[in-house]
């Protein structure tokens, strides 16, 4: 299931005072663009090289592609320009702004994104790398950053809004079990301090693997300090998204990133993060991108799939009683979807 992204602007539909202000911060006309796919933003996404050689990155948007988007890339920038060359992320080479338009331009990354489906030995180089970030500092700098319980406490409540207004299609399973799942949200909630780098969008489409395999993470606006695991486990839940049937039980109980993760506070997780797509997938799309509440859909498929199988899991091997209702035959057939 290949995810259906944006039509984005390319290099040569920028106004000619925006290209040139680009040249300038790299120093050299620039003589060959490709544009590059993967996202939800519709401005530019172009790797260019310069009559000089230089290869760079470009992203670019104004208000009237995206209302949204312009902030957007003003707090990549300043989260950017702040990331030590350690770190797994394409570092700021400069950026263009006149107050309409915002042009990033980072440097180049030889790479690809992980196939889809993922592969095991790509996730792992992707897990690997959190890991590594888990366990830096913060950045000097960058100790300004919300802590990610704050910035997610309104996402996370979504299952009070999906009470009070319900959708006009919704898996059965999650009605019959609102208050199990808002409960676990809440506690997921208050699992995801800590003082950890968290770059809070880790997906597919977000990671480079480069050549000497390793990884990178791009697109940093959403830059948080919180869990050192919360990244990984949106990750397994992209997995998902793209393979239902994929082993992610195995990656979560082994790969040393989850070493913190219990399993309570991994259901709490799922179920806010399902809280949270569910609720927004349902909202009119915004200008300039068609697809992302279909995609939104997907992932709060996807992490309510998993919940709801583990969930089955810890009723067949505790004698504590299973609070939540697993009779509705009404959508066995939709686990895991």
């Amino acid at each position: 299931m290949e995810p259906e992204w944006s039509t984005r602007i390319r290099w040569t539909d920028l106004p000619e005072h925006v290209r040139v202000g680009i040249e300038q911060i790299l120093g050299s006309p620039v003589v060959e663009s490709m544009g590059q796919q993967g996202g939800f933003s519709p401005g530019t996404a172009d790797r260019v090289r310069t009559a000089a050689g230089l290869r760079a990155f470009v992203k670019a948007v104004n208000p009237a592609l995206n209302e949204a988007s312009p902030a957007i890339h003003r707090k990549e920038a300043a989260i950017t320009a702040a990331l030590p060359c350690t770190l797994p992320a394409a570092s700021l080479i400069g950026k263009f702004d006149d107050g309409d338009w915002i042009a990033l331009v980072l440097s180049d990354v030889e790479g690809n994104h992980p196939h889809i489906p993922w592969r095991t030995n790509e996730l792992t180089l992707v897990l690997d790398a959190l890991l590594g970030l888990a366990r830096m500092p913060i950045p000097q700098g960058l100790e300004h950053l919300p802590e990610l319980s704050q910035e997610l406490s309104d996402e996370f409540g979504g299952w009070a809004r999906i009470r009070a207004d319900l959708p006009e299609s919704c898996d059965p399973w999650i009605l019959g079990n609102l208050d199990c799942l808002e409960h676990l949200a809440e506690l997921g909630l208050s699992d995801l301090g800590g003082d950890s780098l968290v770059h809070t969008d880790v997906r597919a489409d977000n990671v480079l693997i480069t050549r000497d395999n390793g990884a990178i993470l791009v697109d940093w606006p959403w830059a948080c300090v919180g869990s050192g695991w919360f990244d990984a486990l949106t990750v397994l839940v992209n997995v998902r998204v793209f393979d239902p049937i994929f082993d992610v039980e195995s990656v979560l109980q082994s790969h040393p990133v989850f070493a913190t993760a219990d399993a309570s506070s991994v259901d709490g997780l799922l179920s806010g993060l399902g809280a949270y797509f569910i609720d927004i997938a349902r909202r009119p799309a915004p200008l300039g991108l068609p697809t992302v509440r279909v995609f939104q859909q997907q992932q709060g498929d996807a992490a309510m799939g998993w919940l709801r199988q583990r969930i089955s899991a810890h009723s067949q091997t505790s004698s504590i009683d299973n609070p939540f209702n697993e009779d509705n035959e009404d959508n066995e057939d939709n686990e895991g979807e």
